[in-house]
């Protein structure tokens, strides 16, 4: 009997695969009906873990967040069989207890996204899935566990705003998302979630703290090279973090993501073309 394969795949900087131990690397280019990805991906193997890693805004950085192709990016981490996604994320602090430096785990999303598609469908097919929990606890928990074992002051929880951008917030914005009770404000993370449970593909998010925002008086306004200096100490972290991750991963899955798509198909079998159920085989062959 075939060895059950572990595929895990991290969405984040371009430089996050320059981990200890990653052997047999190379680029791969996926296509998908949905466009061309951020980028090519970067696959490699780490003990028993396959790895498949991804720069969120392409190499040398040259996608707004509002133009990342986030269907075309996560449709092809369906194709190439990863289970798994952890998403790597610089996000500004709305608490005075996340400083610059730690660690959020989040648990929960607030979209104010406007311009993004969400959804792998439509235009023929209609599924609703369930994302009351948007993060894979499992795998969050796993998170968790690696980055506190890798000395990180770590949150195990928080609400992450996610915002349109690419400008930062005003600070009546700032001021209205904490009363909201919002943790952490990013600008990407929230259709890498919906999509992922659409894949039924299980998703966490290593979110790194690099500001206050600009809520804070006596801290100073967002400003991109105090936030990239920031980030930039946390990449070691993040793939000491990842690497435990890949390292803890098992062979099969326990929790719902797995089966996310289950019962959430509600349109008519019979008036499903043949032209969709090719486009979205990889997601939906199981139960069409």
């Amino acid at each position: 009997m075939a060895e059950q394969r572990k595929i895990l795949g991290v969405i984040g900087g371009s430089g996050l695969y320059h981990m200890d131990g990653l052997r047999e690397v190379r680029e791969v280019a996926v296509t998908t009906p949905f466009g061309k990805p951020s980028d090519k991906f970067i696959t490699g193997k780490l003990g028993s873990t396959e790895m498949v890693f991804l720069p969120r805004h392409g190499k040398g950085h040259r996608w707004l967040p509002t133009e990342v192709n986030f269907r075309a990016n996560i449709f092809a981490l369906k194709k190439l069989g990863v289970e798994w996604i952890v998403s790597i994320s610089a996000v500004g602090s709305l608490r005075q207890e996340i400083e610059p430096g730690h660690v959020v785990v989040p648990d929960q999303f607030i979209d104010r996204t406007t311009q993004r598609p969400s959804s792998f469908f439509g235009k023929g097919i209609v599924a609703h899935v369930s994302l009351a929990e948007p993060f894979c606890k499992e795998l969050s928990g796993r998170l968790i566990d690696g980055a506190k074992r890798e000395g990180a002051r770590v949150h195990p929880r928080g609400t992450y705003l996610c915002m349109e951008g690419p400008q930062f917030s005003t600070r009546a914005e700032s001021h209205l998302y904490r009363s909201w009770g919002a943790d952490v404000i990013g600008m990407t993370n929230l259709q890498e979630a919906k999509l992922a449970r659409e894949a039924e593909i299980c998703f966490a998010t290593l979110a790194l703290a690099t500001d206050y925002d600009c809520w804070k008086e006596g801290a100073a306004d967002v400003e991109i090279e105090h936030v990239l200096a920031i980030l930039q100490q946390n990449v070691a972290l993040a793939q000491k973090t990842v690497r435990r991750v890949a390292m803890a991963l098992s062979t099969s899955r326990s929790c719902s993501c797995a089966s996310a798509l289950k019962n959430a198909i509600i349109t008519e079998p019979a008036r499903i073309t043949r032209e969709v159920r090719a486009k979205l085989k990889p997601i939906i062959g199981k139960y069409l």
